[in-house]
């Protein structure tokens, strides 16, 4: 074994021997001490989010100027030029890193979020439940029973009292009876108004012969003979 592994070896015995009552101490304090709060993780996350950002931005300035120190260099200062694209791929391999961190610490982040606000839903959920066991300890099914009877038999007693109220007085009639009473009757009135027409007996009938005479030869009655000499005296004035 080297001296330098044996130096290593006890150093580190000693260290760790001298270590054990802290370390002891240092978990019963943490014992003690509860643990952060999801807003403390929540903020402490979202402050290294923007740290990290700020890397990047720094990250991709740099390799832009490498961009440019390599291609003022060119072929004039070989060397220069690929010691400035050597940084370039350090400071692309850093910002790779970086943005699988900051991938990580989203996920995190997104995940305490969604873990905070369901704890927030719980404890209101509890709460509303506390709530209505609450308003339900202060009630009582038989008086609820009873008390749904009484409504009921109150509208069975309002309703017998209305249609009691809307019930007409007098003598109830068959209304079956009242309609065969009137059919008759209009069968009644119908015979009555047929006996009313008269009978011609067949005697009287006219017969289908014509008269003898033509209306232009019959006797002219008095009246008309009047009038005839009426108009001759007239004539007879004029002349």
């Amino acid at each position: 074994m080297s001296k330098i592994s044996k130096l290593f070896k006890g150093s580190s015995s000693s260290s760790s021997s001298s270590h054990y009552p802290s370390s002891s101490k240092s978990k019963h304090g943490h014992r003690s001490r509860t643990g952060p709060t999801p807003q403390e993780a929540i903020h402490k996350l979202r402050e290294t989010e923007a740290m990290l950002a700020k890397k990047q931005d720094f990250l991709e300035n740099k390799i832009e100027q490498e961009i440019i120190i390599a291609k003022k260099n060119g072929l004039k200062n070989k060397r220069a030029a690929l010691q400035a694209l050597k940084r370039k791929k350090r400071f692309e391999q850093q910002l790779t890193q970086i943005d699988g961190t900051l991938s990580t610490i989203e996920f995190q982040r997104e995940a305490l979020e969604n873990a905070n606000t369901n704890t927030e839903v719980l404890k209101t959920m509890g709460y509303a439940a506390k709530a209505i066991k609450g308003v339900h300890q202060n009630m009582d099914l038989d008086k609820i029973d009873s008390l749904m009877q009484d409504i009921t038999e109150s509208q069975e007693v309002a309703q017998e009292i209305c249609d009691a109220i809307s019930r007409p007085f007098g003598d109830a009639f068959d209304e079956d009876e009242l309609l065969a009473e009137l059919a008759e009757l209009e069968l009644e009135e119908s015979m009555t108004n047929m006996g009313r027409v008269p009978s011609v007996p067949a005697s009287k009938l006219p017969t289908s012969k014509l008269p003898s005479t033509r209306p232009s030869q019959r006797t002219p009655s008095k009246k008309r003979v009047e009038d005839d000499e009426d108009m001759q005296m007239l004539a007879a004035w004029a002349v």
